[in-house]
């Protein structure tokens, strides 16, 4: 990260001082530099000239005397405050007195940093993502004691660069991370409740959720040691269970398995090759008793091999054994399949997204497991991409997404930071499609009060509680911005 920022600072066509701990450190500070402008140079982004000319802008020493003339001083060392708060102190000593001191920490409070200090009125944070050459938010965080002027400053530069600055308060986890490891730390006990696999719910969120990648591929990415670094500095001011780190997520860490970096951690990493799922051609018989969208029928219900019955449609009693019944339903159907007199036969099915292919099979205490098995064969015929979950309200991808959605508008009625703001820091920092304002207001601030209700309703967690500013909106009929 440290090599990063300089690289993006020298681009920026400023002159750089990089300080390491040692000069074995330092020269690997060196290799990563050189590694990713000469990636640029490969891809034609740089030209050799231009390369060289960065690094040229970028001075490295393991004096932190170095830094004595430097207007702005950006510390990337591990997220332990201890750490941080000694390396402040040396700044104090060596920098000059109006020089300012930004904090990249991704979750500590950068108050707790500043007050450590000498100046405290001239600290701020100013966290890059990664890889910070490509990421375009860069999230700088202002605390009561920060002067407006060394706030804007840092915020000016940013922009100068080519990132986009988005400006808020001294709050654990910041805009991105705090929306982003709820959801996550929330897969890992959906995963660790059985609620679903490991697989579908990564499957779910990428092909029902839009995401580019689910949620435990994102967290290996990361790094399993830092997911449960962020949660715990997140807990330790919200004391809100959604970001208490999964027991699991502790485990894994404690038992070394830290994702990509160890070759292990949700998945593995030993390079053997997914396994496929083979799909019959043929098109099954299917029958549709009331509305469906995205699903014609083919067949009398007689002759179906599936039947989809909608949520104001009836089970004829034409059906034969054995026929898969999918009741279309966004909450639990086991009342349904038990009035059926053949609960076996019965899955719950629901799209939570219109245009992807997800199809999401809720499976009952009393399914038989071949049906489940059936249910999934078929879909997948249809064209669509099955996944498996337990018969509760939201499935997966609703009782994922709207959740985090909530998040945010928490965050948004609490004035803690705007729609703009929000929207950019998961669209910029944690590369989502869309923004969590954006969304809601596609999806409709009445849809997320109906799901937020029924998760509530079932688990009866406060967090899950739908926002007021949601329910006031959803009253009015209006969107959020």
């Amino acid at each position: 990260m440290g090599a990063g920022i300089a690289e993006v600072v020298a681009r920026g066509a400023l002159p750089v001082v990089g300080i390491e701990i040692n000069a074995d450190a330092l020269e690997r500070g060196r290799g990563h530099l050189e590694k990713s402008t000469g990636r640029a140079v490969k891809r034609g982004k740089l030209t050799p000239d231009g390369q060289r000319e960065i690094l040229d802008r970028i001075e490295l020493s393991t004096d932190f005397a170095a830094l004595a003339d430097c207007d702005l001083v950006i510390e990337a060392v591990p997220e332990r405050i201890d750490l941080k708060r000694q390396v402040f102190a040396r700044l104090d000593e060596v920098c000059r007195a109006d020089a300012v001191l930004a904090t990249n920490t991704s979750s500590l409070s950068v108050t707790e940093i500043a007050v450590a200090t000498n100046r405290p009125t001239k600290i701020v944070g100013v966290h890059f993502f990664n890889p910070a050459p490509v990421m375009k938010l860069v999230e700088v965080i202002t605390t009561v004691l920060a002067e407006p002027a060394a706030v804007a400053g840092v915020a000016d530069l940013v922009t100068k660069l080519g990132k986009t600055p988005v400006t808020v308060g001294d709050r654990a986890g910041f805009v991105a991370n705090r929306l982003l490891f709820g959801y996550l730390n929330q897969a890992t006990a959906m995963l660790e409740n059985g609620h679903a696999t490991r697989d579908d719910i990564d499957v779910a969120m990428k092909a029902g959720g839009g995401l580019p990648m689910g949620p435990f591929t994102l967290m290996d990415l990361i790094g399993l040691d830092t997911c449960l670094g962020v949660l715990d500095a997140v807990y330790a001011e919200s004391r809100d269970r959604r970001h208490a780190p999964s027991p699991l997520l502790r485990e894994l860490v404690a038992a070394g398995l830290l994702g990509r970096k160890t070759g292990r951690g949700f998945h593995a990493y030993d390079g053997a090759p997914a396994e496929t799922v083979e799909t019959s051609a043929a098109a099954p018989a299917v029958a549709v008793l009331g509305a469906v969208p995205g699903i014609e029928g083919t067949a009398d219900p007689s002759a179906a091999e599936l039947v989809i019955v909608a949520e104001d449609a009836a089970v004829p009693d034409a059906v034969k054994p054995g026929t898969v019944i999918a009741f279309l339903s966004a909450g639990p159907v086991a009342d349904r399949a038990v009035a059926t007199g053949r609960p076996g036969d019965v899955v719950g099915l629901w799209f939570p997204e219109a245009g992807t292919p997800l199809a999401e099979i809720a499976v009952t205490a009393l399914t038989d497991p071949a049906a489940a098995d059936r249910a999934a064969a078929l879909l997948a015929a249809l064209g669509r991409t099955p996944v498996r979950c337990r018969d509760r309200a939201g499935r997966i991808v609703d009782a994922l997404r709207f959740p985090y959605l909530n998040d945010a508008a928490h965050m948004l009625g609490a004035g803690y930071a705007d729609a703009a703001s929000i929207d950019a820091a998961m669209t910029l920092g944690c590369g989502y499609p869309t923004g969590p304002v954006a969304d809601l207001d596609r999806l409709g601030t009445a849809r997320a009060v109906t799901v937020l209700d029924a998760l509530y309703d079932e688990s009866r967690e406060p967090a899950l509680a739908p926002a007021p500013i949601l329910r006031e909106h959803a009253t009015a009929a209006r969107p959020l911005r």
